[in-house]
């Protein structure tokens, strides 16, 4: 946290000559000096902070000097608070215009709309209802916020770091502390602190020029870096751009003379090595700092695949039991989820209906303890966060208990609230062999359900293997109190069925006949009959779900809303492989890993043995069939950077650290490998500890990378994790950014590695190279 519990200094408008003129300097370097959303944020606004509709609080929020810090002006003045007092633009995940929180959707009618907004932090920060004195100070804030928020993304380190020192040359710890927030270096309070004392040679609680850039080096000295820096250096001292190009081409990067000088443009602070085309030591730690040199190929950070297949050759994003925030018997339903997840790029949302009182549907679990939200309530936020995250089609999956009234009453919602974003008639007049592609459905809500059909005498046909939301319905049951009955949903009725396109949920009656089945047929299995089906007829199943989509669910036993295992489904070709998104852990891990690539716009595009209807793959036989390109993954452990206390209630304690790296994919290919512990040493442990993987389907692995705190008396404690496809990760040195359970960001938390891969002893550089050889193209 930046905040100090100290007042911010008094408004620029309050001082007067140079003084008030440098105090603006931050805002200067901004290139906001003239934006009047920023005047009024440095005056400050009165505001009212809600929480709900009984607790209300006055509140001051004025934007510091530095440009990046809000402070919120509180009478409390307890330790918990005043550390709450400030936050930094950098904290900031979004802000939401209007009632757009649980807390003021509930006071939706009572609080002027207009007049609120809410500041959404990363990690587990509580979010910031707020309501102003009136529309014009609402839309500064949020305008301001946003317009920082942007400005911040887009800077250069140089840029960040010229946001300092203050008008007197010098800084304060605190202007430290953010200093290092903003380049994303961050270190224990205590470090920092004698760190800053011990370069404070005047002892006046301030660093000169001089001083800040011995703090700095000081500060990202990294042995195991220099090391680096020293094999590619001819003198030590600087690596010249030859030098920087042979260093870029070792790590299967652009070696060009251009991309060379960029970087030093970039990463370099020293002026004389900057306008001479060198890179020191520190412009070589701040460049390998940086997320250019991140593990993840940044190519695949936007949509680099092609989105003009059918919908069923993509993996798509899918979640069970959208609703819910907790388990599945007594936790609250609520909209938040829904945001959360449409955030993520989820792409599938579960919606379970049921009748409500006053004509008006609700979802919720049925027959169970959990609350209830109303239907309208979750499409009015679905309309409003369906593709900000991502344009490509979002599939709404509804299991339906309604009444036929009611049911219309669901069809006039989804018709009325989501307008042309609703996809109501095929896209062309004549019947298609496939599914239209994502790129064709782009913009469009797909509505998943049961369609009425005049001649249904297929449907009479028995089958072992029967999957219907009736079903899943039928598997919750089994945990319902035994006093509740069960509830028969009803057949669909004719406005419902009208809405249903591409998405008609249909009994599983086998593969008999794959290819004549009609592409806009669905099923959806449960895990246990998903499983039976890969490891029985795996082939069948893959060739099945080359053309129709499947959709998998949780077991009705799985109470507090745990996961199973997405890759054994993604290994079958499954596309909708759901799972609580509520619930974190080593499943979820591999869900947001898989759909980290591609911009992580929700769809990825299976491997092309998944995609025939054809297909000779078989994902419980794949030693030499399709995908069979068997790999040497070799991955260095080198060390690891500023990994948080597992246990901060002790001052004491220090994490014992442990890395595994962990391989998922097919069944052969499924292995793990850790390092040693280290005893008491979260700041700077190193390893150097290697780890080779053999990979016979390279398409369908991810790598994931955990770190634990290693406990001799019970199960180690999980600190940090990172997923990513086996294609999607870059060769050479490289960092991985550690993230919390939550999926959030454990920053500045790092490992610090070596990869390398090799096919037949030659070692391959490039996803390129890679992506061909598994292509068969190489």
């Amino acid at each position: 946290m930046l905040g100090s519990g100290k007042s911010p200094a008094t408004s620029p408008r309050q001082q007067k000559g140079t003084v008030a003129e440098k105090t603006m300097d931050p805002i200067r370097r901004l290139g906001l000096l003239d934006n009047e959303d920023i005047r009024v944020m440095m005056q400050g606004s009165n505001m009212v902070k809600i929480r709900s509709s009984r607790w209300q609080k006055s509140r001051t929020l004025r934007l510091m000097e530095d440009g990046l810090t809000v402070w919120c002006e509180s009478t409390k003045s307890s330790r918990k608070a005043k550390a709450q007092q400030t936050f930094a633009v950098t904290e900031v995940e979004c802000v939401r215009e209007g009632c757009q929180s649980e807390a003021l959707r509930r006071l939706s009618g009572s609080v002027p709309e207009k007049q609120c907004f809410t500041v959404v932090f990363r990690g587990d920060r509580k979010s910031l209802d707020l309501l102003c004195p009136s529309e014009d100070v609402a839309r500064c804030w949020v305008r301001g916020l946003r317009t920082l928020k942007a400005r911040v993304a887009n800077m250069t380190q140089k840029e960040k770091l010229d946001q300092y020192p203050n008008q007197d040359g010098k800084m304060s710890y605190d202007e430290v502390k953010r200093l290092l927030q903003m380049i994303n270096v961050d270190l224990s309070e205590h470090y920092a602190r004698s760190l800053f004392k011990r370069c404070d040679r005047s002892g006046d609680g301030r660093l000169d020029h001089i001083e800040i850039e011995e703090f700095c080096r000081e500060l990202m000295r990294r042995p195991e870096l220099d090391a680096v820096f020293r094999h590619y250096s001819s003198n030590g001292c600087v690596l010249s751009t030859a030098e920087l190009r042979d260093f870029l081409g070792d790590q299967g990067e652009d070696a060009s003379l251009n991309h060379a000088q960029s970087l030093i443009l970039t990463y370099e602070l020293n002026d004389w090595a900057q306008k001479n085309l060198f890179m020191t030591q520190n412009g070589f730690t701040m460049y390998m700092l940086s997320l250019e040199n991140d593990l993840l190929n940044p190519d695949h950070t936007r949509v680099y695949q092609d989105m003009t297949y059918p919908m069923a050759h993509y993996f798509i994003s899918s979640s069970h039991n959208t609703y819910l925030t907790k388990d599945q018997v007594t936790s609250a339903s609520s909209t938040e989820p829904y945001i959360r997840a449409l955030n993520q790029g989820c792409r599938c949302v579960e919606l379970d209906c049921w009748d409500g009182d006053k004509g008006e549907p609700v979802i919720y679990h049925g027959h169970t303890l959990t609350s209830k939200v109303t239907f309208q309530e979750v499409i009015e936020t679905i309309a409003q966060y369906a593709f900000k995250a991502s344009p490509y089609p979002l599939i709404l999956s509804l299991e339906n208990h309604c009444s036929a009234e009611q049911q219309a009453v669901m069809a006039k919602h989804l018709r009325t609230i989501l307008g042309s974003k609703l996809l109501t008639k095929p896209l062309s007049g004549q019947p298609q062999k496939d599914l239209p592609s994502p790129e064709e459905l782009k913009g469009r809500i797909l509505v998943k359900g049961k369609k009425h059909i005049p001649h249904l005498g297929q449907l009479g046909k028995t089958s072992s293997f029967s999957s219907s939301s009736d079903d899943e319905l039928a598997s919750s049951n089994k945990n319902a109190p035994k006093k509740l009955p069960a509830k028969v949903s009803c057949k669909v009725s004719a406005e419902l069925s009208d809405l249903v396109v591409y998405c008609r949920s249909v009994p599983f009656c086998g593969f008999e006949n794959t290819s004549a089945k009609l592409p806009n047929e669905m099923s959806s299995f449960s895990e246990s009959e998903a499983l039976r089906l890969i490891k029985d007829s795996g082939k069948l199943f893959v060739r099945h779900n080359s053309r129709q989509l499947s959709r998998i669910y949780p077991s009705g036993q799985r109470l507090q809303s745990s996961n199973y295992d997405p890759q054994e489904m993604w290994n079958g070709g499954c596309q909708m492989v759901a799972l609580n998104f509520q619930t974190s852990g080593e499943q979820m891990d591999l869900n947001q890993g898989r759909f980290l690539p591609n911009g992580r716009c929700g769809y990825v595009l299976k491997p092309s043995f998944l995609q025939s209807l054809t297909s000779n793959f078989n994902p419980e036989n794949t030693g030499g069939g399709p995908g069979h390109v068997p790999t040497q993954l070799t991955i260095k452990i080198i060390s690891a950077q500023q990994l948080p206390k597992i246990n901060t209630d002790k001052a004491s304690s220090i994490v014992d650290p442990q890395v595994w790296v962990e391989i998922h994919g097919v069944a052969i290919d499924n292995a793990k490998g850790k390092t040693p512990r280290i005893d008491n040493n979260g700041f700077n442990p190193q390893w150097n500890c290697t780890l080779s993987f053999q990979l016979q389907v390279p398409e369908l692995a991810l790598v994931r990378f955990l770190v634990e705190d290693h406990d001799h008396t019970s199960k180690n404690a999980f600190v940090g994790q990172f997923t990513l496809p086996f294609t999607s990760l870059l060769t050479g040195y490289r960092h991985v950014h550690l993230l919390k359970a939550d999926g959030s960001s454990l920053s500045p938390a790092t490992l610090f590695i070596h990869i390398k891969v090799t096919r037949r002893g030659v070692p391959i550089k490039t996803v390129s190279e890679r992506i061909a050889i598994a292509k068969g193209k190489a």
